[in-house]
Formats: structure tokens, sequence, C-alpha cells
């Protein structure tokens, strides 16, 4: 099997992912993993498709033209890769310009692989103000992990974590 990594952008309208889906369906394809989001009007998303080594060129051929889309294909090799910690960290702060680069910066500093970023901003309640709020997946040694989380924790007196192993 080989792989292909679709980036794409649209106008959100209904029945994109049926396009999609169906476009893969076609390719004898599978549809493996995915991240998709509606952001001011637009969808956009990252797919993992597996597509028989026969098809991969005319897969990505049809996505590549595919009306109203704006489409980035990547065919890769998967790798299988050491085996590292997976954390999922649950990041709560007041917002302010920067922290994504601030906790971005600590994972990395620390041995860290950023893995996913999911993040938002949230009125307080009670207080009114803004929330960041992110679930932050990252691979890690299991031996740097104590100090990644207290420089993370250290960044700012509002930053809290919250960690999943």
């Amino acid at each position: 099997m080989n792989h292909l990594i679709i980036s794409f952008m649209t106008a959100d309208r209904p029945g994109i992912v049926k396009v999609l889906s169906d476009l893969i369906s076609e390719h004898k394809a599978n549809w493996e993993k995915s991240s998709l989001h509606q952001i001011s009007g637009v969808f956009a998303g990252v797919v993992e498709i597996a597509v028989p080594a026969e098809n991969a060129t005319e897969l990505a051929d049809k996505l590549a033209i595919l009306p109203g889309f704006k489409m980035q294909i990547e065919h890769v090799q998967q790798e299988v890769s050491a085996p590292e910690t997976i954390l999922v960290l649950e990041l709560t702060a007041n917002d302010r310009s920067g922290i994504v680069q601030e906790i971005s910066s600590t994972i990395h500093h620390h041995g860290g692989n950023l893995l996913k970023l999911v993040s938002t901003q949230e009125i307080a309640p009670h207080a009114g103000h803004e929330l960041f709020k992110a679930k932050v997946t990252i691979s890690v040694n299991k031996n740097t992990i104590d100090t990644m989380i207290d420089a993370l924790e250290n960044l700012a007196d509002d930053l809290m974590v919250d960690i999943s192993r």
C-alpha cells in the first residue's frame, strides 16, 4: 500500500466529506486518519489515505483537480519510529499573544515532539476574560517528562497543565 497525505481548504458547504470519501472509495483506498475543521466559513483538513500502488497516481490526480478545493498532496512512506511515551496535555491559561509559541518552544526544548494541537478561546465563567484552552498530544522520552511538565507549569502563574499518559 502507498500512502497519501492530503491537506485541503474549501468554502464550507454540506457534502465535502462525502465528495472526498466517494473519490477515495472509487480508487479502492482507505481513509485512515484525519483532522477536519470548519473555521470562519472555511472547511479545512488533513487526511491520511492508504491506497493500492496501482491507484495512487490516479487518485492523487483526481484529488488535485477537485473544483473549489485548494489541495496539497504528498506521497509518503509509513515510518516505524522508536517507541516513546505519548502524553496528552490539557492546558488552560489566560489568553495572551504568544502563548502557543511559548508552549511549543518549551516542548521542543525538552525533546518533545508535538503530534497534535487543538486549541480554542473561551470566555472564563464568572470572570468575563478570554481563556486559552488546548489539548496537546506529544511524544517524549520518558526521562524528560517531569522537567518538561515543570517548565510548562512555570511559563505563567495562570497556566494549568493536566496530564494523561
